[in-house]
């Protein structure tokens, strides 16, 4: 292709290379090979023009397949919760994009997620197409997230977070433990759990999860705490403060990984206690432009209200 293929609703095409096979049409092999999507639907969209060739030219009903040929197509759900949380743009310019994050909301598509994420919505909202995470939080945390809007900028920006160039705090409410000398640097191995692909663990070995932990705020049962992450590893600040044993409050997956939401009602109870974390601020030196960049989120913890000195 002579350049990329265009986004649909945001959503760029994905793409299947045809191997060597029986199948006597196109169609024949999509549903073979992606059966989540019925013959209906996928004639549907061929009729559509939303299946294309790697010229960029839509495929008929008729084309015969053709080991090696490449096609693309657009992923989007026929039914797809819609998440009554909204996000906010803080900034916008000819590079960068910072968003201010709901909970709940994922950053990119995956899964049950497609239009529903912050990644499609500031696309569809701000009509950038080229627009990429340079980082991600959690689907449940809230906060701050950076997107390169020039594709060619964005390994410059990402670099910055791969060499921990970059100054990160976030706010968590949780159990106040009076032991804890503060501020304390946590530091553990933590790794992939063998049993549960959702959960990380903390074991022996050499620390590769730095987080510095302080309070803000605290009465006898809870604490608003200041986490400044210095490395990067999944649910780092979740499992480092359960490892702790203070758990973030309505933490889903640490320490006990709760079964997922999935209908309406189920839905509603876990909107109504929001993980309480948060992506406060962000600051780095700007690899492009070489200014000095400072956000900061303009949400608030639900539960702060309950780490008020009595």
């Amino acid at each position: 292709m002579k350049k990329p293929l265009p986004c649909l609703n945001g959503v760029n095409p994905s793409r299947v290379v045809m191997p060597p096979g029986d199948w006597l049409s196109c169609v024949d092999f999509l549903v073979e090979r992606i059966p989540a999507v019925t013959r209906e639907q996928w004639e549907q969209r061929i009729q559509k023009g939303e299946v294309l060739d790697e010229q960029g030219v839509p495929i008929t009903l008729n084309t015969r397949h053709q080991a090696g040929r490449k096609l693309y197509y657009y992923r989007y759900l026929e039914h797809e919760w819609q998440i009554p949380f909204e996000e906010t743009v803080l900034y916008q310019d000819e590079h960068l994009v910072v968003a201010d994050k709901p909970h709940f909301l994922p950053v990119i598509p995956s899964g049950r997620y497609i239009q529903e994420t912050l990644l499609i919505r500031l696309r569809r909202k701000l009509g950038i197409d080229t627009l990429s995470p340079i980082h991600r939080i959690d689907r449940e945390t809230a906060g701050l997230v950076l997107f390169a809007v020039r594709p060619e900028e964005r390994n410059d920006y990402q670099k910055l977070f791969r060499t921990r160039a970059v100054s990160k705090i976030y706010e968590a409410i949780a159990p106040y433990r009076e032991s804890l000398t503060e501020p304390t640097l946590c530091r553990h191995q933590v790794f992939q759990r063998d049993d549960n692909f959702m959960q990380m663990a903390v074991g022996e070995g050499t620390p590769n999860a730095e987080t510095l932990v302080s309070i803000l705020q605290h009465n006898q049962d809870y604490a608003h705490y200041r986490l400044e992450p210095f490395t990067g590893r999944k649910h780092q600040l979740r499992v480092q403060m359960m490892a702790m044993g203070i758990p973030i409050l309505n933490d889903r997956i640490y320490p006990d990984h709760l079964p997922e939401a999935v209908t309406e009602v189920t839905l509603a109870e876990e909107y109504r206690h929001p993980l309480q974390l948060l992506a406060r601020s962000i600051a780095f030196i700007d690899p492009v432009t070489k200014t000095d960049r400072q956000f900061h989120s303009t949400q608030q913890l639900a539960a702060q209200s309950l780490t008020e000195p009595k």
